[in-house]
């Protein structure tokens, strides 16, 4: 029995230096995982500011092509523009994404957003031929957005306090953010498929 004190210091002393060996085990991963978490924390908020950032640019891209005219078919300012050809140009200048041709397919793709979330960007959608999703047009702010409307008119601005738009607005959808990682695949055959027709006139 002399000898328990002795075996208890010996265990003692193998613990403590199994918790000195642990410890900066233990430490280091501590600081691994603070440091993925501030990794992800700083991508999340590069992201939302490179997609607010990317909506501006759209938004601001369709300005610029006010005042050019309606073309049916159309797919650049030199030709002339329609509904869908206008925001599949502007998506091709901001992000370098090819959208589908027609605005009914563009609207299978991004996130679906309600009118109380409408940010500049954003694309809005309208039945103006009788069918869902027949026009398209890229939301501004204000209750504002910018479109092609139909022969014999140019790119101009629209708002929603019409009732002719009011009556016939089918929802809304975000890109922004969302593009090109969401869809490369359908984007590609889009892009490689040969060109729909394109949308006919909205009349308002």
């Amino acid at each position: 029995m002399r000898n328990a004190p002795l075996r208890r210091r010996h265990l003692i002393a193998l613990l403590a230096c199994c918790v000195a060996a642990i410890a900066p085990a233990a430490a280091a991963q501590d600081t691994a995982v603070r440091r993925l978490a501030d990794t992800a924390t700083t991508s999340v908020q590069d992201a939302a500011a490179s997609a607010l950032h990317s909506a501006q640019d759209l938004a601001s891209a369709a300005l610029d092509l006010i005042g050019i005219r309606y073309k049916w078919g159309g797919n650049t300012p030199e030709t002339g523009l329609d509904c869908s050809g206008l925001v599949r140009y502007v998506f091709q200048q901001v992000t370098g994404v090819t959208l589908p041709r027609t605005a009914r397919d563009m609207s299978r793709l991004g996130a679906q957003v309600g009118v109380s979330e409408l940010q500049p960007g954003d694309l809005v959608f309208f039945n103006t031929q009788r069918f869902a999703f027949s026009h398209v047009g890229i939301y501004l702010g204000d209750n504002q957005f910018v479109h092609a409307p139909r022969r014999g008119r140019e790119v101009e601005i629209a708002t929603f306090d019409s009732s002719f738009w009011q009556r016939r607005f089918n929802g809304a959808r975000r890109m922004a953010g969302v593009l090109p990682s969401l869809i490369p695949m359908i984007v590609g055959e889009a892009a490689a498929a040969p060109l729909a027709a394109p949308e006919t006139d909205a009349q308002p």
